[in-house]
């Protein structure tokens, strides 16, 4: 789904879920930036922001890491800052993995997932998971950088099976290929 969005200079993907049921393994979900170059928006990330850390110019930073759902509210967050990358970035694919250390989990085993990314008060894209619910990560969403400069949004929510590892190095291809 394309949105009318453009010149975006501030947003937060927000990510929440249930924690796993007493005495289960720990349902820990991730929230992964990928940064592409300019002149070469569909091959390797120049740089990823995940837990434990930011981007080398401070742009995009986890603010909040969960490695249990518990709490209140979301329980992982993002802050991407994107009127303040540098001109030689043209894209920044979102995406959300679950961490597979305790066999294989995917949307559909999490209870009450919830993702939202926002500028400000206004919601730029929502989603349940639940149209990817046999997947272990899923693209979220990704942002272009127009010949003028503005930023823009394109909501996409496309599921993938595999490790956190391999999500990361596939996810700007994948949002590529919709």
């Amino acid at each position: 789904m394309s949105t009318p969005n453009k010149d975006i200079e501030k947003v937060e993907v927000r990510v929440k879920w249930d924690p796993s049921p007493h005495g289960a393994a720990a349902n820990d979900l991730d929230i992964i930036a990928a940064t592409y170059p300019a002149d070469q928006q569909y091959g390797d990330p120049a740089y990823l922001v995940h837990f434990d850390s930011r981007s080398p110019d401070g742009t995009i930073a986890l603010n909040r890491d969960s490695r249990t759902g518990q709490g209140f509210g979301f329980d992982e967050v993002m802050t991407i800052e994107l009127y303040r990358l540098a001109e030689r970035y043209g894209r920044v694919v979102v995406g959300v993995a679950i961490q597979q250390r305790d066999g294989r989990k995917a949307f559909g085993d999490i209870g009450s997932t919830a993702m939202e990314i926002a500028e400000g008060y206004t919601k730029l894209a929502e989603n349940d998971f639940s149209g990817v619910a046999g997947a272990t990560a899923a693209i979220v969403g990704e942002f272009t950088r127009d010949g003028s400069g503005l930023w823009g949004f394109r909501s996409v929510v496309r599921g993938f099976d595999g490790e956190p590892d391999a999500f990361a190095a596939e996810m700007g291809r994948l949002a590529a290929a919709g």
